[in-house]
């Protein structure tokens, strides 16, 4: 994996700890899940462009 698809899933999953936590201490946000839905599917276009 390159750096950079390296780097943005090293994001995704530190925004994974972030809005759960966030969700457990505050309670959910959608926002705040969508979000991390669309860096998540981001990521993975990225991933999957590098490997082609």
């Amino acid at each position: 994996m390159p750096g950079s698809a390296k780097t943005m899933a090293v994001c995704t999953v530190g925004g994974l700890v972030v809005a759960t936590a966030y969700t457990v201490a505050l309670g959910g946000n959608g926002w705040l899940w969508f979000s991390w839905v669309v860096l998540a599917l981001v990521t993975v276009g990225v991933v999957a462009a590098r490997q082609a």
